[in-house]
């Protein structure tokens, strides 16, 4: 039987984890699966040729106890003489401002720490998920209810693209044990007399993922399937596979069935298998910041086959109206007028907009050492895809210095700009608010925290210029 660190090696290769070279930072908390990943890797660095580092995020959530595991991190890094990236947070405060559990916001520091040291020290970031991880991922997952993009759970790596201005980057995240149990790893310590920190937070049954974890798995292994969390892992696999596909024949269809302005061919989307028209559904509302349920998705569907005239709401005040060819999705807030115009705006991407003879670029960028600050927007807050359009009656704008939000209409008036150039002025839109407008600074409400690891800058490109 090949030992723990081969097993590692061969699945690191074979997912194309690591090559020579790298500067790999192990994320350590150190718990036994962090710890674990640590010493494999150590043993590995040689036969790998790569350099490691440790780095360590303190959440600040359980006192003394968060501060001496990071003095054991910090201990078990000058014992291998690997350089230490520590960095510490206020979770619960972060958690209160944003609206999330203590789960997301931990995450969300701990990641936002992971990309600044990606964007500087190092190239790879590896994390102790584990086979254990992945099932529970997916038995959560599926009883709150997922399609395969969900069922995919933790994938064997993942990369987040900055496209700074004239220095593009990239920070992957590793995670070279999500094919190894949990209790291997502890009898792989076990052998090596290397001690770890227990973290009692791990057996709160207040937090649905130990309950999965020391209640709901262990007794499905025990009346249903001994090996259930290696099926549940399995099933991740396939379902990766087979979002792979799919998400390329979604950007190979969507294109004829799509139409700029938010309308779905409904003749070209009726023609296409059921799945693909779901998928295709799914990918129209997301490129304009919408994300459906199942149900949402079905409802669209079914009006695709009812005749013109008929609408249905979705979330977020977004309805679709059906016509003679084309189903059409637009916020309930705003009718478009003859005239409108109305283009998807991806981040990172560009769009060009000839109403008003320009391109618009918009460039996720480090949110540290941005000379125009107030150009910035909080990338944590904006979808993957706005939408830039000419101006509505009632839109609004938080300008800088502003104590409120006003009207798009007043801000105009304030520099003389009048006629069909007012009419056409082009702004950029998350849902039903303005997040940029042309000739202003970004939105001040949507302005990047202390701290924040990335940014969206929105920038002017005129056509002729080029």
């Amino acid at each position: 039987m090949p030992s723990l660190a081969q097993h590692v090696l061969e699945y690191s290769r074979g997912q194309r984890l690591l090559r020579a070279g790298h500067r790999v930072g192990v994320a350590v908390s150190g718990g036994a699966d962090s710890v674990a990943l640590l010493r494999l890797l150590l043993e590995l660095r040689s036969e790998l040729g790569i350099v490691l580092a440790v780095v360590h995020f303190n959440h600040k959530l359980r006192g003394a106890e968060a501060e001496e595991d990071e003095h054991f991190v910090a201990e078990l890094a000058r014992l291998h003489e690997l350089t230490l990236h520590h960095a510490s947070g206020d979770v619960a405060a972060h958690a209160l401002k944003r609206h999330v559990g203590l789960e997301a916001a931990g995450r969300e520091m701990r990641y936002g720490y992971f990309w600044k040291l990606l964007q500087t020290d190092l190239d790879r970031i590896a994390t102790a998920h584990t086979l254990d991880d992945q099932a529970e991922t997916v038995l959560l997952r599926m009883v709150r209810g997922a399609g395969t993009r969900g069922l995919a759970g933790i994938y064997p790596q993942s990369t987040w693209q900055s496209a700074l201005i004239n220095q593009p980057r990239c920070g992957t995240i590793i995670r070279p044990l999500l094919a190894i149990r949990r209790p291997r790893l502890e009898a792989y310590l076990g052998e090596l007399g290397q001690p770890w920190r227990e973290d009692m937070s791990n057996r709160d049954l207040r937090h649905a993922r130990n309950r999965v974890r020391h209640g709901i798995l262990p007794r499905l292994e025990r009346n249903l399937n001994p090996a259930v969390r290696e099926v549940l892992a399995e099933s991740a696999e396939i379902a990766r596979g087979e979002e792979e596909y799919w998400q390329a024949e979604v950007a190979r269809a969507l294109p004829a069935i799509w139409q700029t302005a938010g309308g779905l061919k409904v003749g070209s989307l009726l023609a296409l298998p059921l799945a693909l028209q779901r998928r295709m559904v799914r990918a129209a509302a997301e490129s304009l910041g919408l994300r459906l349920e199942f149900r949402h998705v079905e409802e669209v569907l079914k009006l695709a086959e009812e005749n013109s005239g008929s609408s249905i709401a979705l979330p977020g005040g977004w309805k679709v109206t059906r016509s003679h060819s084309a189903m059409q999705f637009c916020s309930a807030a705003v009718k478009p007028k003859a005239g409108d115009y109305e283009y998807p705006l991806r981040v990172p991407g560009s769009a060009e907009v000839p109403e008003a003879n320009l391109r618009l670029e918009a460039l996720l960028v480090a949110a540290s050492g941005q000379t125009a600050a107030g150009a910035l927007l909080d990338a944590a807050q904006l979808p993957r895809e706005l939408r830039v359009r000419n101006w509505r009656a009632g839109d609004r704008f938080w300008a800088a210095h502003s104590r409120r939000p006003k009207k798009i209409k007043e801000l105009l008036q304030e520099r003389h700009i009048s006629g069909d150039e007012r009419k056409l002025w082009p702004v950029v839109v998350s849902g039903d608010e303005v997040v940029w407008m042309r000739g202003f600074l970004a939105s001040s409400q949507l302005r990047p925290p202390s701290g924040a690891p990335e940014a969206v800058i929105i920038r002017e490109v005129t056509p002729s210029a080029e």
